[in-house]
C-alpha cells in the first residue's frame, strides 16, 4: 500500500488480484496486464462537495465563494472513472497543483 507519500506502483494496484500462491497459473507477472496499459481512465481528485438550489446557482458570479464541505488540510478524495480509489494532499509542483496519495481504498466505494 502506498502510504506516506510513497510512489504508486503496479504491484500496489494490483495487489490480490493475482492468482493466489497455490494456483497452478500463479507465475502471471505485471507483464500479464500489458494489453491493458492504454486503455484511458478519468481521474478527478475532489477537493470537497456543496449542494445548492437551482436558485442559488443561478445567482452565483464571479468571484463568487461556495463553501465545501471539507475543512483545509483535510485529506482529498481521487477518484478513478467515478470509483474512489484514494484519498490525498494537494502538492504544488513547479506553478502547478498535484495531488499526493496518501491512502489506498481497498473496494472503493462509488461516490
Amino acid at each position: 500500500m502506498a502510504e506516506g507519500g510513497d510512489d504508486l506502483e503496479l504491484k500496489d494496484i494490483g495487489q490480490g488480484a493475482l492468482p493466489e500462491e497455490d494456483d497452478p497459473n500463479a507465475a502471471r507477472t505485471a507483464a500479464d496486464l500489458q494489453a491493458v496499459f492504454d486503455i484511458p481512465v478519468h481521474v478527478s481528485a475532489v477537493l470537497g462537495k456543496a449542494n445548492m438550489q437551482v436558485s442559488q446557482l443561478l445567482k452565483l458570479g464571479r468571484g463568487a465563494v461556495i463553501e465545501l464541505d471539507r475543512k483545509v488540510g483535510e485529506a482529498i478524495d481521487i477518484y478513478v472513472n467515478n470509483r474512489l480509489v484514494a484519498r490525498g494532499e494537494v502538492v504544488v509542483v513547479e506553478d502547478r497543483l498535484g495531488v499526493t496519495m496518501t491512502e489506498i481504498i481497498k473496494g472503493g466505494r462509488q461516490g
